[in-house]
């Protein structure tokens, strides 16, 4: 377990104290640039059909200095040249109404069609290489980091905790569609991607195949055990999946997930203990949580620790122990001898100083 900020992370005043401004990164259209390309190429050609329609019904009011006569191609002529600033002066408006036209009718439609030119060129030139070398930068520092695939309520808490254990906000990556949770990511000092998590190209760029762990919680089972697939094709990290429904959480392992954790089903334990306890449901929670008086955690047995019986280690209450793939319960205590490659699953009470701070 990472060693919590603060000792144990404090509250959430004390873990927002430790986040600074994080940064989003490749920001990406709903639609794909071959769609956008459509859509903004159908804007200018319906604005400057309005435009050529301006013209031709108020074409007495231009003069075309070659023969006098303006035919439907000269408004052609003329529409592009005005919209592209041209003016070679060939082609003039002369009436006041024309001028008038031109001057609040035309121009405003030619500064919006120069900003789309303009925008489609930062977006898809220049924001490109600010982005890829922004990304470029971050990869070479992401090993070992933390890939949150969907920044909806449950993700968001499990960012605070692990923030609250000790990661750093600037090495946790999230990864959702919306771009209002990836602002808030942002704001939260967490770096953002928005995009489908499901895309290897975007996987690729959180360095998933770099990553400690990947947390798939996109509010939808089908959604998550695409993820988990996508991941898992990847990356040997390790893979905690939230899965809603209780069928759907065999295939989440079967995709690959390490770990599956079913929210309904934790939250129906939980209810079913409140009809005859009053304090089990919030002691488990303070358990859980790193604001609580007591603590989880595990970790490998210390040489000293092996040829011990369970109940007399010591530093902590031992509730389970993981012995070369057998779960050992608490029962077990008083005659399971603790062995040399077992893990240790913990109550630790919190430090009188961490207590303190909070």
């Amino acid at each position: 377990m990472q060693k919590p900020v603060n000792g144990r992370g404090g509250d959430d005043k004390a873990v927002r104290s430790t986040l600074r401004r994080g940064r989003i990164l490749h920001v990406r259209s709903a639609l794909s640039p071959e769609r956008t390309l459509a859509v903004r190429a159908g804007i200018i050609v319906l604005l400057l059909s309005t435009v050529i329609a301006i013209f031709w019904f108020d074409r007495d009011g231009l003069k075309d200095n070659l023969d006098d006569h303006v035919s439907f191609g000269d408004i052609l002529y003329f529409t592009m040249i005005t919209v592209t600033t041209v003016g070679y002066g060939d082609m003039v408006p002369v009436s006041d109404s024309a001028r008038l036209i031109d001057a609040f009718a035309v121009t405003p439609i030619r500064i919006f069609i120069w900003f789309i030119f303009l925008g489609t060129a930062y977006e898809f030139v220049v924001q490109k290489i600010v982005e890829d070398f922004r990304m470029s930068r971050l990869q070479k520092k992401l090993n070992g980091h933390v890939v949150l695939c969907g920044y909806g309520h449950s993700g968001s808490i499990a960012v605070k905790e692990s923030i609250a254990k000790g990661y750093a906000p600037d090495r946790i990556v999230v990864i959702d569609q919306s771009g209002e949770r990836v602002r808030l990511a942002a704001d939260a000092g967490l770096v953002g991607l928005q995009g489908d998590a499901t895309s290897e190209e975007l996987l690729t760029m959180a360095c998933v195949q770099s990553a400690k762990a990947v947390i798939v919680s996109t509010g939808r089972d089908d959604t998550t055990i695409l993820v988990v697939l996508t991941v898992r094709h990847l990356s040997k990290a390790k893979v905690i999946a939230s899965i809603a429904e209780e069928e759907n959480i065999k295939l989440a392992k079967l995709g690959g997930a390490d770990l599956v954790v079913s929210p309904a089903k934790i939250s129906g334990y939980l209810l079913a203990d409140g009809v005859e306890t009053q304090h089990a449901a919030p002691f488990l929670c303070d358990l859980m949580s790193t604001a609580g008086e007591v603590e989880l955690h595990e970790r490998p047995a210390a040489p000293e620790e092996v040829g011990k019986l369970m109940a007399a280690v010591t530093g902590g209450v031992v509730v389970q122990v993981h012995s070369q793939g057998r779960d050992i319960p608490f029962t077990e205590r008083n005659r399971y001898v603790i062995r040399e490659g077992d893990t240790l699953l913990l109550i630790d009470p919190v430090r009188p100083m961490a207590a303190a701070e909070r």
